[in-house]
């Protein structure tokens, strides 16, 4: 089964094999509200880990999505374009932003799992 693992400034990535496929929360839509517009990296953009790799802007406030582990963009979610609101409905789902090959996996043991995650969320309310 594919591993979720999120950051602090909540973006999630779910590592499949040498692939993590990266979005953003759920609290962390809910915070900014009604997606209007999604900046798509281009492919086989490398990013270091914590680099901004793509950009959402919503009816309250533009935010930077940052890479949760260091790679190469191998693929955007082109529907995003057409419709943002994908990552309002589901944003661990078909709301995704970009998968990434990962340059060193390892670094996903540095990420928050579900539970430690949906403590530091609480811990912000």
């Amino acid at each position: 089964m594919a591993q979720i693992r999120f950051t602090g400034a909540h973006e999630w990535i779910r590592q499949e094999g040498a692939e993590g496929t990266v979005g953003i929360t759920d609290y962390a839509q809910k915070q900014l509200g009604d997606m209007v517009f999604v900046e798509l990296p281009e492919v086989g953009r490398k990013a270091e880990k914590g680099a901004e790799v793509a950009v959402v802007e919503s009816v309250k406030a533009a935010s930077e999505v940052y890479a949760p582990a260091a790679g190469e963009v191998v693929a955007v979610n082109d529907a995003l374009s057409r419709n943002p609101a994908l990552i309002n409905e589901d944003p661990l789902g078909d709301g995704w932003i970009l998968r990434l090959r990962l340059t060193t996996p390892e670094e996903m043991e540095a990420l928050m799992d579900s539970v430690a995650y949906e403590a530091y969320v609480a811990g912000l309310v």
